[in-house]
C-alpha cells in the first residue's frame, strides 16, 4: 500500500469501544470536516453527493490497530506472498505485458521484475483490490481512531478523485484503509503520482493495468529508485558480528562490510558496484541477512514496512530467475505458501470444522480450528498454521 500511513502502526494502539456501543451516524462530524474539506477543493456537490447519511464501518477502526506486517512472524508473512504461485504467475504477467512494462522501464528507470512484484504482493495481479468502499472507509478513519489527520487528508483526496471522474464512485473500493486498485495507491498518492499509460485520456488504476503498471514505475522512481542499481543481496554474516546500530539506514561502503568479513551468501566476494549498503536483519543474526541499497529504500517508501519491502525484493528476484533465500528462517515450523494454507484448511473441512471458503487465507474460523487440533495432537495451541500442523493433518 502506498504511502507512508502504515509506520503509525508501531504507535501505540488506541482502545476501541466495541462497535454497538458506538453510534454509526457520522453526520456531526461530516459537519465538522465540511470547512476543511471546502479548502480542500471538494465542491458543495460532491460533498452532498458522497457523505449525505454517511454511516461508520467500525471494522476498520480494528483493522487499523492489526497490520501483518508488525504482527507476524516473518516466516509466514514471506512464505505467504513469495510463493511458487505467485513467482508462476508473475512470470505470465511479465511475458503478458511486456511492451509496456519496457516502455515503463525506458521512461522512469525501474525494471519490469520490480514492477511486476509490487503488482504481485498488493493485489495478487489484480485479483484482490479490497472490498471497503472508500468514501465510508476514510470517511470512518478521519472520524474514529487515531491517525484522523492523515486520514482526513486521504478521505478529501478521494473526493476530489471522484469529482475530477477519474474512477465511478461504484469502482472505488479498496482496502480498509483507502489503498486501491491493481497496485493499491492511497488516493493523495493518486493525484501526485498516477499516470495515463495507456493513453485513453485518464489514469485509471481499477481497470487499467497498464495504467497501474506505469504509476506504480513513477511512484518508485519519485521515491529516489536508481536505473540499474539492485535492490540487494542476501549475505553471510561471520560469527560474533555485532548487529547493534546497523540496520537499513545506517549505510556505509560496501568495502567496510567486506573488511568486518561480510561475504555473499554463496562465500564470494561482495560486489563494488552495490556502493553504500545498510544491513537487514529482520530475524536476527541466525536468520537470512541482507546488504541493502537506496532502491531497498525506495520499496520501503511503498508501504513503511521492512518485510514488507523484503517481500517485493525477494519476488523480483525470483522473477528474474533467482532461487529461494539460501538461509533458512531461525523457526522449527517453518510458514505455509498459499497452496499448503489450502491444503491445511481442506483437511480442517474434512475434520468437520466450519472454517468457510477454502481460499489460502486462515482467518479467525480457521485459526479456531486449527487451535482445536493442536490442543487434540498434544501441540502448543496458539492457532498458527505452519509446517508442523499441516504435516500431522496430513498423517491422519
Amino acid at each position: 500500500m502506498t504511502g507512508r500511513w502504515a509506520a503509525v502502526c508501531m504507535a501505540w494502539v488506541l482502545a476501541v469501544p466495541p462497535a454497538g456501543a458506538q453510534s454509526t451516524d457520522l453526520s456531526a462530524c461530516m459537519a465538522e470536516l465540511r470547512p476543511a474539506a471546502r479548502s480542500g477543493k471538494v465542491s458543495d456537490a460532491t460533498w452532498a453527493r458522497h457523505t449525505a447519511g454517511l454511516q461508520a464501518d467500525f471494522s476498520v477502526i480494528e483493522k487499523l490497530n492489526f497490520q501483518p506486517e508488525f504482527r507476524t512472524p516473518i516466516w509466514d508473512y514471506m512464505s505467504a506472498l513469495v510463493d511458487e504461485e505467485r513467482v508462476t504467475d508473475g512470470a505470465a504477467r511479465l511475458a503478458q505485458h511486456r511492451q509496456a512494462l519496457e516502455r515503463a522501464e525506458e521512461r522512469f528507470g525501474v525494471d519490469p521484475a520490480t514492477v511486476v512484484a509490487v503488482w504481485g504482493v498488493e493485489s495478487t495481479f489484480g485479483q484482490t483490490f479490497g472490498k471497503y468502499p472508500l468514501v465510508q472507509a476514510l470517511g470512518t478513519l478521519s472520524c474514529h481512531g487515531r491517525r484522523q489527520s492523515y486520514f482526513r487528508g486521504e478521505f478529501f483526496a478521494a473526493l476530489r478523485i471522484l469529482q475530477a471522474g477519474h474512477i465511478a464512485p461504484e469502482r472505488l473500493v479498496g482496502s480498509w484503509a483507502g489503498a486501491f486498485g491493481h497496485t493499491q495507491f492511497m488516493p493523495s498518492a493518486f493525484e501526485r503520482l498516477a499516470v495515463d499509460f495507456d493513453g485513453d485520456g485518464r489514469a485509471d488504476l481499477m481497470d487499467s493495468s497498464v495504467d497501474a503498471l506505469g504509476s506504480t514505475a513513477n511512484f518508485l522512481a519519485r521515491a529516489g529508485w536508481q536505473r540499474g542499481l539492485p535492490w540487494g543481496i542476501e549475505v553471510k554474516l561471520p560469527a560474533g558480528l555485532s548487529l547493534a546500530g546497523e540496520g537499513r539506514r545506517s549505510k556505509r561502503p560496501v568495502a567496510d562490510w567486506a573488511a568486518r568479513g561480510v561475504r555473499r551468501v554463496d562465500g564470494a566476494a561482495l560486489p563494488a558496484s552495490l556502493g553504500n549498503v545498510g544491513l537487514l536483519t529482520l530475524a536476527g543474526a541466525n536468520g537470512p541477512a541482507f546488504l541493502v541499497t537506496r532502491n531497498f529504500d525506495a520499496l520501503y517508501s511503498y508501504n513503511a514496512a521492512e518485510s514488507y519491502g523484503l517481500a517485493i525484493a525477494h519476488l523480483s528476484d525470483r522473477l528474474r530467475g533467482g532461487g529461494p533465500l539460501v538461509t533458512p528462517w531461525p523457526t522449527d515450523d517453518a510458514g505455509l505458501s498459499r497452496a499448503e494454507r489450502r491444503e491445511l484448511q481442506g483437511l480442517l473441512t474434512m475434520r468437520g470444522h466450519d472454517i468457510g471458503p477454502v481460499d489460502g487465507m486462515l482467518g479467525d474460523a480457521s485459526r479456531q480450528a486449527i487451535r482445536a487440533e493442536q490442543q487434540r495432537l498434544g501441540h502448543e495451541a496458539n492457532g498458527r498454521g505452519g509446517q508442523k500442523i499441516l504435516k500431522a493433518l496430513r498423517g491422519g
